[in-house]
This record gives structure tokens, C-alpha cells and sequence, in this order.
């Protein structure tokens, strides 16, 4: 799929009739058989363009790198915020992905005036909120917040690797390559998996 930058024009528009901060937020790591989902919601600064911000998925691992680091320095604020497998367990994949959305905009200091979301709307906030469908690729904040999700996750996975070597978190972070099944073929879930998440390749039937 070609990468085409996200745009600004949602939130410019946005800021010509009034609201001043204009959030985006996304989360990353709903598919995935082990780690958390990580949320992030972004203010950007109006006069401070970030070339090259686009739906993380599109973007290089190098580059997402780099523009995380420009888009945390020049933001007005950003906040990540996160389920981990437990609570992801509890209350079910889609719900603890708007929790951790939830938490991710309610840690922005200051707290936005209107919040742009990727698809589908998000509980229980004091501010106005829009849902936009594909986000992360049309509209410049969501699509930031999707990198800054993306690269907080991805460093998170690395990290669990170095715990526990044996799954390849590392290289596939959490989702369910083949050599991520063969791992929990062969030893099991660990206790970073998410138990409610059912591999194919270790059960008779899948619902």
C-alpha cells in the first residue's frame, strides 16, 4: 500500500471555529496474543509541522523511530497509556483498548478541547470527541498518536524479550506468526499472554 502522509486539514478546521487543542488518539496491539495494547493521544502544535507523519502501520521502523522523537519535542502534549494482558482478560480486548484510550487523553496536560478518534468513540469523556474512520491515515493527530503507540509498544515487546527469549517477542511483538505459535506450541503461555486469546494451532475448534 502506498504511504501518504495524513493531513492537518480536520484539525485546522477545527481550530478555526473555536477549539483550541485538538487531541488524537489511537491504540495499537488488539491482535496480538501476548503484551499489552498501548494507547496514545497527541496534541500537535499548530505551527510545527512534522513531515512524513502517517498511519504507523505504513511507516519504517527506523522512521517511526525518528518521528517519534520529533513528535513528542514539538507537541503540545502527549500522554501513552496502556491494558496489560490481565485486565485485558477481564474485560475483553475492545473494552480495555478504550480504557487505555480513556487514560491516554485524560493524562493530556492540558486536557484538549475536542478529541479526534480512529473509528469509533470512546467512553466517558469531559470533552467533544469525533470519531473519524481511518484516522490514522487521514487525519495528522491520530496518525501521530498511532506512531507514538507504535514505538512505546514495539520498545515494550523488546523489553520482554530480554525477561523471556524464548517467544520472539523481539521480532514479531506479540502477534501470532508462525514462529510465535510454534513458541507457545512448545512452551506454553507465559505470563505475559493473554489467556482469553485462542491460537488455532493449539485447539480441535475455533467459535
Amino acid at each position: 500500500m502506498v504511504r501518504v502522509p495524513a493531513m492537518r486539514t480536520l484539525e485546522n478546521a477545527l481550530r478555526r471555529i473555536g477549539f483550541v487543542h485538538v487531541a488524537g488518539v489511537d491504540e495499537v496491539g488488539r491482535g496480538c496474543l501476548a503484551g499489552p495494547v498501548v494507547a496514545a493521544a497527541v496534541v500537535l502544535h499548530p505551527d510545527r509541522h512534522i513531515p512524513g507523519v502517517s498511519d504507523s502501520k505504513l511507516v519504517p521502523e527506523i522512521q517511526r523511530e525518528r518521528l517519534y522523537d520529533a513528535i513528542v519535542r514539538s507537541a503540545i502534549a502527549w500522554c501513552v497509556a496502556s491494558s496489560d494482558p490481565v485486565e485485558i482478560d477481564r474485560v475483553n480486548i475492545h473494552q480495555a483498548s478504550l480504557r487505555a484510550m480513556q487514560r491516554a487523553v485524560l493524562g493530556l496536560a492540558p486536557l484538549p478541547d475536542i478529541v479526534l478518534v480512529d473509528a469509533f468513540r470512546v467512553p466517558d469523556l469531559p470533552m467533544a470527541q469525533r470519531g473519524v474512520p481511518h484516522g490514522d491515515r487521514r487525519c495528522s493527530a491520530i496518525a501521530a498518536a498511532s506512531i507514538v503507540a507504535k514505538v512505546t509498544r514495539d520498545r515494550q515487546m523488546r523489553d520482554l524479550h530480554q525477561r523471556d527469549p524464548r517467544y520472539g517477542f523481539d521480532r514479531h511483538k506479540g502477534y501470532a506468526t508462525a514462529d510465535h505459535l510454534d513458541a507457545v506450541a512448545r512452551f506454553g503461555y507465559s505470563e505475559v499472554h493473554r489467556r482469553s486469546f485462542r491460537p488455532p494451532t493449539l485447539f480441535d475448534t475455533i467459535d
